[in-house]
């Protein structure tokens, strides 16, 4: 069965909006838990565009099934991380100027880097996930980094324009993700996946575990949180 995760970053997003109170991406997470998914995802980002330092801290304090936290690999995200402890981290990269994550982290050519921080992580007792896309290259450095798992970078397939360019990029995650379950990491998959483009992913049976979270949240906008939840979850299980 597939799990679920879901990323609440754009609660915050909408708070920031007016830079008050509500809606309390903290609340959020509770409801995520209530409505049946297995974990809730937060992107602490260095310019704290949304999520804050102190929605990670109490957000750790309330989820009871799985937080995934994920961040820059930088000096001071490592710091935060092994003070919070959330249950995963993922690794990304991040530009200042990027509206939302624009593709996957580069490992080979930023191995040593990945390599120290994810001794670190580890070392705490924390999980690590690559988020990546998917080229069978990069999955084989996360392997010899000895990652737990990696997120397969899903935005060439959600962005494809025409059929053929769809399964062109289907065929890409499905390869990526044999490789990846063949050298023993775990797989997830996330980025612009929707209540339509999903029922193609979640037919790539390798595939754990999706992040999602803009089109949840969009959805909860108009049929509340828990039924855009549910919604998913009846869609990928």
């Amino acid at each position: 069965m597939i799990r679920l995760g879901v990323n609440i970053d754009h609660v915050a997003t909408l708070r920031e909006a007016r830079k008050g109170m509500e809606p309390d991406p903290v609340a959020a997470a509770v409801m995520v838990e209530m409505a049946g998914a297995d974990g809730v995802v937060i992107h602490l980002r260095e310019d704290r565009r949304h999520i804050k330092d102190r929605d990670v801290s109490v957000i750790r304090q309330v989820v009871k099934t799985h937080l995934n936290l994920e961040m820059a690999p930088t000096e001071e995200m490592v710091k935060k991380a092994v003070t919070i402890l959330p249950n995963m981290v993922t690794l990304v990269p991040e530009k200042r100027q990027e509206i939302t994550t624009e593709g996957g982290l580069d490992v080979q050519n930023h191995y040593d880097l990945l390599e120290n921080v994810i001794s670190t992580l580890r070392a705490n007792n924390i999980a690590v996930s690559l988020f990546i896309d998917p080229d069978i290259y990069q999955v084989k450095a996360a392997a010899r980094l000895r990652a737990d798992f990696v997120e397969l970078h899903t935005g060439n397939y959600v962005n494809a324009e025409d059929m053929d360019q769809i399964i062109e990029e289907l065929e890409k995650l499905k390869a990526a993700a044999v490789a990846a379950a063949k050298l023993r990491l775990g797989v997830s998959a996330g980025h612009g996946l929707n209540y339509q483009n999903v029922r193609e992913v979640i037919k790539i049976k390798e595939v754990e575990e999706l992040n999602i979270g803009h089109s949840i949240i969009s959805r909860a906008v108009f049929v509340g949180m828990e039924a855009a939840i549910r919604d998913m979850l009846k869609l990928i299980r």
